[in-house]
């Protein structure tokens, strides 16, 4: 099953996406305990339930669709840096691998949803792209034992963790300048369940400029796998529904290159699973006065 969020006439609305590319708003079929994607999640509801209220419902066509993130104000984005064994070797710097996960976070506001177009800031033209696999926490937990993690997961997503390369640089010991510039990430286009994506350990993530494929890696060969990211990410902090878990970029990013391939205005960039879809944003200068 797919969820996902967008905007009508109505104002936010939320719901399923069909095999065959409808949207089914289920907004205010559950009634007031669950207004919200955040809500549904947290409810653990059954997939069969979910699939008998999106059953018989008319879908609305997808065109136009202005999407949104598919959860509303996650409660945390935490994010996993230089995860897959080639990232590692790109930084030539003769460091052995890492024992322990590189974690930092983004907040809401620098992420857009599915063709939305992500923002170059004023500050830099070093913005670069990285497509990458998303974990939905489903169930909250604290200290979470590795064999129980992905009972923990609600589903997946993709996420573009757009990055001004000089601000990551302007600490030493931290990126969260870089990481944090106003809507220049996104995350989308929906949230496929657990059920649904199958081995979260096989999922294939492929990132695309302009058609060109640039990134390319398997969680299975995560340096951290997706159990151990969760339970080391629960040692410290409670996991609670609709927390986000970005689980690394394979190499390949636009600072890696002589020279590096920087974004521009009208570039489109796409972040694509096979098990979830493609999440496609065009890239825009950040208007004047923002």
């Amino acid at each position: 099953m797919r969820l996902a969020r967008w905007q009508n006439e109505n104002g936010d609305a939320f719901g399923c996406v069909t095999a065959d590319k409808k949207l089914v708003d289920l907004t205010g079929v559950f009634g007031w305990q669950i207004p919200d994607v955040k809500s549904l999640i947290g409810a653990e509801l059954p997939e069969a339930d979910l699939a008998r209220k999106e059953k018989g419902r008319l879908g609305a066509a997808m065109v136009g669709t202005r999407w949104l993130p598919p959860v509303e104000n996650p409660g945390k984005i935490i994010c996993v840096g230089v995860n897959y064994p080639e990232r590692n070797a790109e930084y030539k710097d003769g460091s052995d691998q890492p024992k322990f996960p590189s974690l930092f976070v983004r907040f809401p506001s620098t992420f857009v949803g599915h063709e939305q177009p992500i923002l170059r800031p004023r500050e830099s033209e070093q913005f670069d792209y990285e497509g990458e696999i998303v974990l939905v926490i489903g169930k909250p937990g604290r200290r979470i034992a590795e064999a129980d993690a992905l009972e923990h997961v609600f589903g997946v997503t993709l996420m573009n963790d757009g990055s001004v390369r000089d601000w990551i640089r302007h600490g030493k010991f931290n990126v969260t300048q870089g990481k944090n510039f106003e809507k220049s990430g996104s995350i989308g286009p929906w949230i496929v369940t657990r059920e649904a994506a199958g081995d979260l350990n096989d999922l294939t993530v492929i990132t695309r400029v302009n058609g060109e494929e640039r990134q390319r890696g398997n969680t299975g060969t995560l340096l951290f796998p997706i159990a151990r990211i969760i339970a080391y990410v629960s040692t410290f902090i409670t996991l609670e529904p609709g927390d986000l878990i970005a689980t690394g970029t394979p190499p390949g990013s636009g600072a890696r290159f002589e020279p590096p391939k920087w974004l521009k205005p009208g570039d489109v960039v796409e972040v694509e699973c096979p098990q979830i879809g493609v999440l496609r944003n065009t890239v825009a200068d950040e208007p004047a006065g923002a």
